[in-house]
């Protein structure tokens, strides 16, 4: 065997052990991802607590590592694949011009042939042997261009088919390397989550209990409270208007009310009322804040719940300050011209109250408020009557 044929051999034979290695790992990824699925959803049956909690973050960052390495995998093959088609359509380019230079000779030459009339063949050729060979050459030369033209169809056709081909390669790895971002900023998330989790409870199962707790409480309020509103649907983008002082925002705006809280599950639209409250806060306070960006941010929140931390964190350069429901200092902060913030009673008064107003100033014995669910400048007293709880910034 000559060394150049022991050297080729021995390259297409690594090239067959790269690309069972290739699927191999590929193979094994999937496998993985299918194992660690399982066992996600195992986790996630068991009781909650704070060792369960983070070992399901655990197994969803895994997870989410796999997905990366499968993305990884597959733009590489799809890299791949495109450099191939590139290949093949430069040498089906070549081809085609080849074929459509030689078509056009014979053609040409065809055309010069048929230019000769019978008579003149017949003083042109010497005996009937002669005669006979130059008409099954023309016959030749016809059936040689028509076949000719075939391949050039062919070619054309194969070409334009490898180009539709290549760009639909080059639209799915766009995709893929867009989706490979995600992964990865979901991967961050979690990292992040997982670590939030870890200082809010102090790695602490008793904290944690007492923190879901009160998460939990919370959200039934306030979710019960939106669904016997009447307030339940999102409406039109500021449908309410801003108030006479500019500064409302409605939990159920369609800008916002589909957007999850933090690292929680839940929306604005169920559970948003505090976070909105203290939008509307800030922005009377020169602060340009929407109840999407309270929402975006899962420092202001515990753990992977829509609660929100007490003390909740500043607007507007302002500090929180709690005076727990005191109608005296509600009146006095409204006469000062500060806008206090308040948890109101529908069922109990657990965890605040079932949900919270923005007071803007004292009417008589009575309040003007704006409200995340029913609208700006209504009375108080159209709608409630028990305050729970009450804040402020200042």
């Amino acid at each position: 065997m000559s060394r150049s044929l022991k050297k080729t051999l021995s390259i297409f034979l690594l090239l067959i052990l790269c690309l069972m290695t290739v699927r191999s790992v590929g193979a094994d990824t999937a496998e993985l991802i299918k194992e660690y699925e399982k066992k996600l959803v195992d986790i996630r049956q068991q009781k909650n607590t704070l060792s369960t909690q983070i070992q399901e973050m655990d197994t969803q960052m895994y997870l989410t590592g796999l997905t990366i390495q499968r993305s990884e995998a597959k733009i590489i093959e799809t890299q791949s694949e495109i450099e191939k088609l590139g290949s093949r359509i430069d040498n089906l380019d070549s081809s085609l011009n080849t074929l459509s230079k030689l078509l056009l000779q014979q053609i040409t030459k065809s055309y010069k042939m048929r230019s000769i009339s019978l008579v003149e063949l017949l003083f042109e050729t010497k005996d009937m042997n002669d005669l006979t060979n130059k008409i099954k050459y023309l016959r030749s030369s016809q059936n040689n261009n028509q076949k000719l033209l075939i391949q050039v169809q062919e070619a054309k056709s194969s070409y334009e088919e490898q180009k539709v081909i290549r760009e639909q390669k080059k639209q799915e790895l766009d995709e893929l390397i867009k989706n490979l971002e995600a992964q990865k900023i979901a991967l961050k998330t979690q990292q992040a989550e997982k670590q939030k989790l870890l200082v809010d409870t102090n790695n602490d199962e008793v904290v944690y209990q007492n923190l879901l707790a009160l998460a939990e409480a919370q959200r039934k309020g306030f979710v019960s409270f939106v669904e016997t509103s009447g307030g339940d649907s999102i409406i039109a983008a500021n449908a309410f208007g801003s108030g006479s002082d500019g500064a409302y925002y409605s939990q159920r705006d369609a800008r916002w009310a589909s957007q999850g809280i933090g690292y929680s599950s839940e929306s604005i639209l169920r559970v948003g009322c505090l976070l909105t409250s203290i939008a509307m806060f800030g922005k009377k306070h020169g602060d340009n804040v929407t109840p999407s960006d309270i929402a975006s941010n899962p420092f202001r929140f515990s753990g992977s719940t829509a609660y929100m931390k007490k003390p909740w964190s500043g607007v507007a350069g302002k500090t929180y300050s709690d005076f727990y429901g005191s109608r005296a200092n509600i009146n006095q902060e409204l006469d000062n011209g500060n806008y206090v913030i308040v948890g109101v009673y529908r069922y109990s008064c657990e965890a605040g109250g079932n949900h919270f107003v923005l007071l803007t100033k004292r009417d008589g014995d009575d309040y003007i408020m704006h409200d995340p669910i029913y609208g700006p400048d209504l009375k108080f007293s159209s709608h409630y009557s028990t305050i729970c709880s009450a804040a402020t910034f200042k």
